[in-house]
């Protein structure tokens, strides 16, 4: 791990990152998520779980949040900060999500993999430090 608390990823097909096989999306509207959805199918990802956070799902620890019954909160507009945290994926999988959302047009968003800490956090705090990591890392102008 760097100074700055962060390691390296790096993109291993066989090596899966912490956590139960999940991608928690947060701050989606219900039409984005669709398209989300189509994505991970034209990526052949379609089988990796997919929960909705809801804005009731806020004060959940993420590590319960991911473990929600898969399509939890689809169809429901979030008013979460806009994020995903991905967990149990491999790091093959993840380069290949962040590469294949960019192409997506959609809003920017914070990304996170859960670590043993996040998942004890609860939601909203774990969203909240990363926007304040967010702009911290940002170019100051």
């Amino acid at each position: 791990m760097s100074p700055s608390g962060f390691s390296k990823v790096g993109a291993s097909a066989r090596k899966r990152l912490y956590g139960p096989r999940a991608i928690l999306v947060c701050g989606y509207a219900a039409a984005e998520q669709d398209m989300l959805l189509g994505m991970l199918e034209r990526f052949h990802l379609g089988e990796i779980p997919v929960v909705f956070a809801t804005g009731g799902d806020m004060d959940l620890h993420v590590g319960a949040a991911l473990t929600s019954p898969p399509g939890h909160g689809h169809g429901e507009d979030s008013p979460l900060p806009r994020a995903m945290v991905l967990s149990g994926v491999t790091e093959k999988e993840l380069s290949t999500i962040m590469a294949a959302w960019k192409h997506l047009g959609l809003p920017r968003q914070n990304w996170a993999t859960l670590t043993p800490t996040s998942a004890g956090w609860p939601l909203i705090d774990l969203l909240t430090e990363l926007d304040l990591e967010r702009v911290a890392l940002s170019p100051k102008s």
